[in-house]
């Protein structure tokens, strides 16, 4: 893993303290979904669903791989969604870049699909935008993560999922275009790798 994630990830566990009790509730039903499919040797299958899969939900889904490869929780599959698609917003790129993630485009047009990659020896990520019942994703035995108050009220029952929990994000999109953009976007990409942090280390911890 790039050097640049290592001490990234390292500074999230120091920032566990800033996650409240009620949070910390729902994160930890998460972890123990996840050791309990590892205790089964089964795969954990994660979605991270937001309305236009541009953002938060990318995050999400790149963190959860990431972060798996980080604290050792083997066969973790992590997917994002939306209840429309459009595209991996560029803010949201420019974001993980900025973390020392690598982030190349494989194809071209509105909704190109990226590989991102956190290690040279670990196969990247693939990210792109789609609806979170895609055929791309897994359509059972999966936790659906609303990371959004849209989607979570848009989408009351993910058909499929094992589980479903409502980890809601502000959303960087209300900065766009605006001298805050980088900070904001920033902000919301360590929120939730600390998050994320918090269900693998619990998970690494059993």
């Amino acid at each position: 893993m790039y050097t640049s994630i290592k001490n990234y990830i390292q500074e999230t566990e120091k920032n566990f303290d800033s996650i409240s009790d009620e949070r910390k509730g729902m994160l930890l039903q998460i972890s123990e979904y996840i050791k309990g499919r590892v205790a089964e040797n089964k795969t954990t299958n994660l979605i991270y669903i937001c309305t236009h899969n541009s953002r938060r939900s990318h995050f999400g889904q790149i963190w959860a791989q990431t972060m798996a490869d980080f604290y050792g929780v083997p066969n973790v599959k992590s997917f994002s969604g939306g209840t429309e698609a459009t595209a991996f917003n560029p803010n949201a790129i420019a974001a993980v870049k900025e973390v020392g993630f690598k982030v190349e485009a494989t194809t071209e047009g509105d909704n190109p699909i990226y590989h991102v990659s956190f290690d040279d020896e670990v196969t990247p990520i693939v990210a792109f935008s789609k609806v979170y019942d895609s055929e791309h994703n897994p359509n059972k035995e999966f936790v659906a993560i609303m990371t959004c108050s849209s989607a979570d009220q848009g989408c009351p029952i993910v058909f499929g999922s094992d589980l479903r929990m409502a980890t809601t994000y502000d959303d960087p999109k209300a900065f766009d275009n605006t001298p805050q953009q980088a900070e904001k976007y920033a902000e919301r990409c360590f929120q939730i790798a600390t998050e994320i942090a918090f269900v693998f280390k619990n998970v690494a911890n059993n």
